[in-house]
């Protein structure tokens, strides 16, 4: 399922650049004290010629003319190059190991979060409460972030998704990847709430996530059919396979809606799919009646900001109220009549974090909210083309115009020769 992953050169991190820092630095200490003991080794060889100067002694030339003290010096020279080379081999050899990333991202680039998820829908961003939980607060608090298109081949090293790289670190799981992040970057939405609201919305995220979720999944996994219905997927777009999308279905069906498949078997270990499909409805009624009635006539649930719990409840009510009218769903209808307070809390919140939701679907594109290039258009190809061929036509114009003003003033001088031809005679 997972590929290979690629490895990021060791010289393009922070690790690296303090270690070569550090080595140029004892390079630059080290020379001095070697320098010292090559002088002070040279000093009793250039003496001895002095001595048998004083001495009388007349050989202190060799037979080439050379004074005897420049191989002493010429040995002291390479003693301190030795000297000032040796740190440089030391730092060569004690330099840390090269420090390697497992990423699929081989290209990423500093302080971007890479976002792997599920693909896109013409009706919800994400089929995944906790992938759009995710993106949510990505872009509720503005970081900046982009989706990996892996047409869902890769999962994270715990199986799941979603899961971010970042900096050539992976993080998992959807409140681990909210944690990690409000801390790095010191973007925490409950920082403004009391001690009390804290642990109301811990609770309240814990129902939400642990329970509520998992009822959407039972009915998932008891009509996958409505799934590829009631959120119109594309699975040859998702999957990103030439299969015919019958086909596709098919096996989709099959695997998602068997009783051995792990989706099922997951179910059942959680305890919510030992229940009969009506009791397991009644769960979910009085979970979103808890929710309205916590929620009241306030625009978000602890006031005028948006904090994690309403991310994370808008994440999975969207699952609830984008699926298409055209597939029964019980709790989806109850929602609409009974809870009509959460249906606003959807609205505000996809307006206030998805501004481009149509864009999305419409032309299911993962990064909709990076600026991309204006593409020429076809006007400017015109015009410029027309500029180009009136300087074609201008520059043909004056030539035409430079050979008749030749022509003219070739006749001129005929004429005036003929005259003074005819004078003459």
């Amino acid at each position: 399922m997972a590929s290979e992953v690629a490895q990021i050169p060791a010289e393009e991190t922070p690790a690296v650049a303090a270690a070569t820092e550090s080595a140029s630095a004892e390079q630059a200490e080290k020379p001095a004290a070697p320098a010292g003991d090559a002088a002070a080794a040279a000093a009793p060889a250039a003496a001895a010629p002095a001595e048998k100067k004083e001495g009388g002694d007349a050989e202190d030339k060799k037979e080439d003319g050379k004074p005897e003290n420049a191989a002493a010096d010429g040995d002291a020279k390479k003693d301190e190059a030795a000297a000032a080379a040796a740190p440089v081999a030391a730092a060569k050899t004690d330099a840390p190991p090269a420090q390697k990333f497992n990423v699929h991202k081989t290209n990423f680039e500093k302080d971007i979060i890479y976002l792997y998820q599920f693909s896109r829908t013409p009706l919800l961003p994400s089929l995944s409460p906790y992938c759009l939980k995710v993106e949510t607060w990505l872009r509720l608090v503005g970081l900046k972030y982009e989706n990996v298109d892996h047409k869902m081949r890769f999962r994270s090293k715990k199986g799941q998704l979603p899961f971010i790289e970042l900096n050539g670190e992976e993080i998992a799981d959807s409140a681990i990847i909210i944690k990690e992040l409000s801390s790095k970057y010191e973007k925490n939405l409950d920082s403004g709430l009391t001690a009390e609201q804290r642990n109301v919305s811990y609770a309240t995220i814990a129902m939400l996530e642990n329970h509520l979720i998992w009822i959407i999944f039972y009915w998932r996994a008891k009509y996958p059919d409505n799934v590829l219905k009631g959120y119109k997927v594309n699975l040859q777009h998702a999957l990103g396979l030439r299969l015919p999308n019958s086909i596709l279905n098919f096996f989709f069906k099959i695997t998602f809606g068997r009783k051995w498949f792990q989706g099922t078997k997951k179910l059942k270990a959680h305890g919510i799919g030992v229940h009969s499909a009506e009791e397991i409805e009644e769960f979910g009624k009085n979970d979103l009646k808890v929710l309205s009635e916590m929620l009241d006539c306030k625009p978000f649930f602890f006031g005028d900001e948006p904090t994690t719990l309403d991310v994370v409840a808008f994440a999975v009510l969207s699952q609830l109220h984008y699926l298409s009218k055209d597939i029964a769903y019980p709790l989806r209808d109850y929602m609409t009549e009974k809870c009509p307070n959460l249906i606003g809390h959807v609205s505000r919140m996809k307006d206030k974090c998805f501004p481009d939701w149509d864009e999305i679907c419409t032309k299911l594109d993962l990064n909709a909210h990076i600026p991309k290039p204006e593409p020429e258009t076809k006007e400017g190809k015109e015009g410029g083309e027309q500029e180009k061929s009136n300087e074609q036509e201008g520059t043909e114009g004056d030539k035409i115009e430079k050979e008749l003003e030749k022509d003219k003033s070739n006749e001129k001088e005929s004429t005036e020769e003929n005259k003074e031809k005819e004078e003459t005679k």
